[in-house]
This record gives C-alpha cells, sequence and structure tokens, in this order.
C-alpha cells in the first residue's frame, strides 16, 4: 500500500510514500520508548523551553505550512496561516501552565504525608484526521509531550507530507529525536500499534465509525483512549435574537475550512417568528463567498479535502432532497476538483438524512419550530453531542437554554470553537474524554497517591 499526497482543486498527485513494515513500526516504537525512558524525568523547565521553541518554529514555517495544507487538503490558505496560530498559541499555553496544572494535590488523610501526584505514562498514540491538519495534532501533542510522555502519530493516509511535518517541527525545536514520530502507515496496521506493550493509551479524533474500531481495540487491550468523534451541532435562533449578526457568524460557523469542521453549526434550528428573515440574510452571505483556489488569498471556500468525499456530500444533499428537502442555493458539484459550492437545505424534517447525519461540508440544514421548547427538542433529538449555540439578545435566558442542551460545549451568541483554556470534546457518538485545559493534560498521567507515615 502506498500512502498518496494529492491535490483535491486539481487531481494532481503530488508525492507517495510507501507503507512501512511491520519491523520498521517496531524498530520506531522501541526508539520513541529509549526516549521516553529520558524524557519522563526531565524538568517542567526543560520542557517549557523546548515547546516555546516549538512554537517559534511554527510562527517562522507558518506560510510553508499553510501552503502545504492547501495542496494536500484544500485548506484556503488564509485559514492555514491561523491553523498555524493556534498550533503555536497552545503550544505556548501548556509550556507556560503544565507545571502548575500538575503540581501535587495535598490531601489530609492518617498519614503523615499524603498527596496525589500526576506521572507521566508512556507512548500515547494518536490517530488523527485531514481537516485541521497540524492543529488536531498539536491539540493532542503540546500537553501530552509536556506531561512527560511520548507521542505517535498515525495521520489521515491523505495528509502523509503534513505528518512529516509535524514531526520535523518537533526536532528542529530541539526535542529528542525519536520523542515525537509519525508513523507511515494506513488503517490497517493501527491495531497492530495499539497491541504494542510499549503503548499505553490511544486518542483518535475522527468519524464515530472510526472511533468505534479504536475504542474497542484499546478497550480490549485495557488501554485509555480519548474519543474526539463527529458532530451535528444546532444552532438555535430565537425570536429575540440579532439576526444580522447571527446570519454572519452562522455563515462562517458552517463554512469554516470549507465546511470540513467537527464543530461546524450544521443544523440551524429558526422558530418561525423570525425564520424567513433570518434565512433571507444567511443565503445573501453564503451567496458571497468566494470559492476557488486553496492558494489565493480572496478564497474563503476551498475543495473539499477528496473527490470521494464530495460525492459522499452530494450524495447525502441528493437524498434529502428526494425526502422533501428543498435546496435554497448550491447544490450541484462545480466540475473540476473536489469543489462543492455553499448549499441551504431547507424544509428538513425528521426522517430525512439531513436531519439525523454528519454533513461534512459546506451545506447548511435549515429547520423551522415554533419556539424554543420546540427548539429544545430539535437540538437534542440527535445521537451526536459535541457542541450547540443558542442565539438571543436574552442572556438568561440563553444560558437556561445552554444548560439544557446535549453536548460537550454550547455557546450563547458566539461561534463553537475550541480554545487551549476550555474543555474540549463531547457526549453520545461524539465521543468520551476530553482535550485541551488542565482536563485534557491530565487524561494520560498516572493519578498517583502517595502516602507516607
Amino acid at each position: 500500500m502506498a500512502l498518496e499526497s494529492l491535490n483535491p482543486a486539481t487531481g494532481e498527485l503530488l508525492q507517495t510514500f510507501d507503507e512501512w513494515s511491520d519491523a520498521q513500526i517496531d524498530t520506531t516504537l522501541a526508539a520513541v520508548h529509549a526516549d521516553y525512558l529520558a524524557w519522563r524525568i526531565t524538568s517542567f523547565a526543560e520542557r517549557k523551553a523546548l515547546m516555546l521553541r516549538a512554537a517559534a518554529v511554527l510562527r517562522q514555517q507558518r506560510d510553508l505550512y499553510a501552503r502545504l495544507m492547501a495542496e494536500e487538503m484544500g485548506k484556503p490558505v488564509v485559514e492555514g496561516r491561523a491553523e498555524i496560530e493556534k498550533c503555536a498559541l497552545v503550544c505556548e499555553y501548556y509550556a507556560e501552565n503544565a507545571e502548575k496544572m500538575l503540581a501535587p494535590e495535598p490531601i489530609a488523610s492518617d498519614a503523615g504525608t499524603s498527596y496525589v501526584a500526576f506521572r507521566p505514562q508512556g507512548i500515547v498514540l494518536a490517530v488523527m484526521p485531514w481537516n485541521f491538519p497540524f492543529w488536531q495534532v498539536f491539540r493532542f501533542a503540546a500537553p501530552a509531550l509536556m506531561a512527560g510522555n511520548a507521542g505517535v502519530l498515525k495521520h489521515a493516509s491523505n495528509v502523509p507530507r503534513c505528518a512529516l511535518a509535524i514531526e520535523q517541527v518537533f526536532v528542529e525545536a530541539g526535542f529528542p529525536a525519536n520523542l515525537f514520530r509519525s508513523l507511515m502507515i494506513g488503517s490497517a496496521k493501527v491495531n497492530r500499534v495499539i497491541e504494542s506493550p510499549l503503548v499505553v493509551a490511544t486518542t483518535l479524533t475522527g468519524s464515530d465509525i472510526a472511533g468505534r474500531k479504536v475504542a474497542e481495540k484499546s478497550g480490549a487491550m485495557l488501554k485509555k483512549s480519548v474519543m474526539e468523534l463527529g458532530g451535528s451541532d444546532p444552532f438555535i435562533v430565537l425570536e429575540d435574537a440579532d439576526l444580522d449578526e447571527a446570519a454572519a457568524v452562522g455563515v462562517k460557523a458552517r463554512c469554516i475550512n470549507s465546511g470540513q469542521s467537527c464543530i461546524a453549526a450544521k443544523r440551524f434550528i429558526v422558530v418561525e417568528a423570525v425564520y424567513e428573515a433570518f434565512l433571507e440574510r444567511f443565503r445573501r452571505n453564503m451567496a458571497a463567498l468566494q470559492v476557488g483556489d486553496p492558494l489565493d488569498e480572496r478564497t474563503q471556500v476551498g475543495p473539499q479535502a477528496r473527490e470521494d468525499l464530495m460525492h459522499e456530500l452530494h450524495a447525502q444533499v441528493q437524498a434529502s432532497v428526494a425526502a422533501g428537502a428543498r435546496i435554497e442555493l448550491g447544490g450541484e458539484p462545480l466540475g473540476q476538483g473536489a469543489f462543492y459550492p455553499p448549499t441551504i437545505l431547507a424544509g428538513v424534517c425528521k426522517g430525512m438524512p439531513a436531519y439525523s447525519e454528519e454533513f461534512f461540508g459546506p451545506v447548511a440544514i435549515f429547520i423551522r419550530v415554533k419556539d424554543a421548547a420546540e427548539a429544545l427538542l430539535v437540538a437534542n433529538d440527535t445521537e451526536f453531542g459535541l457542541g450547540g449555540s443558542v442565539w438571543t439578545r436574552d442572556r438568561s435566558r440563553g444560558e437556561v437554554l445552554a444548560g439544557q442542551i446535549r453536548a460537550g460545549a454550547v455557546f450563547v451568541n458566539g461561534m463553537v470553537k475550541s480554545d487551549p483554556r476550555l474543555p474540549f470534546g463531547g457526549v453520545g457518538i461524539s465521543g468520551f474524554g476530553r482535550e485541551l485545559s488542565h482536563y485534557g493534560i491530565k487524561e494520560f498521567v498516572n493519578i498517583q497517591t502517595v502516602w507516607i507515615k
């Protein structure tokens, strides 16, 4: 098997990589473990200096990495630069805060001294997706390495050049050469890595289908796992919302990364009193988006990451239309390359694919409801539970409704986003465990009780 780097805007084959043999995997894991044994006893000051250096490397090479993402998975370069900046910020956040987060916690007991300590555990396997090929990795790697662990990355098979570039960031920053390695393997060899006695835990960001497989294998091997899976986030618009702001943010929240985001706003649940007015504003803003070459600075929506994914998205749109949904904008592939236009599906109701499935592309799903109570019922009528937002001028009302939405994160009058300072993750088939904040850094440590007489 070969891993292919393919430009989704042009169809051009950029580079191929031979998949590693089992022997290469085993040799690499042994080298990573050897570096971990030394790394686990380094001071936080040593780790901090290197992680800050990683942030500096990211910023120095920002334009290079943004172009790499544009070429390999179609991300507009403007968004790519922002992604690299966010990676640098998460490195800085954990560099500055890890020691405090993992400081021993004194506990009164029958001992002379007793406390809780947070110890590193070993190699963490990260199985990561293509949609945010740098951010998803650094979101895991910065806390894992600052906690004293090592990391190996099985990246999505369509972004092998991004995977190698990330590995090189840590090398250039001065980390031990094998502390973080990218494994050039396809999905079929993930189980072999999980089975290795040198791997202590797994983390996956991706579909619920992939999550079930990795979680099942990790569970069978009695290894800790964190799963950040898909989402079908509700975007609730109430009758007292600022419609201009909600429509502007809603379009951005739906079409960021060309619509390929797990926490993108997907289901626009709008009360009937403002449904038509909001839809009109939203349609106007969607129609104004610039679709085109991801290397063009003016582009706001690039291609889908692969042509097969674009066809899958279109099939979902067609199936929803066949079931009674109405296309208000877009709805047809744009020709050469994996381009799909900003699309609005209106008249969506229960029983349609658009109501229950995750649409991973620039397709906004509009659902009309009578009032806030029905909006809440529709928002929670899903197996997913990653994020959600509520739009209302009444902040107290918004906060009450937010507390009733079944999701890992709910934003009132704002776009759902990840932030190093706040925990990130979902419930239901959107996964379990948390990344980021002090919760994230403690997912892969040994929470050890120390009792001294």
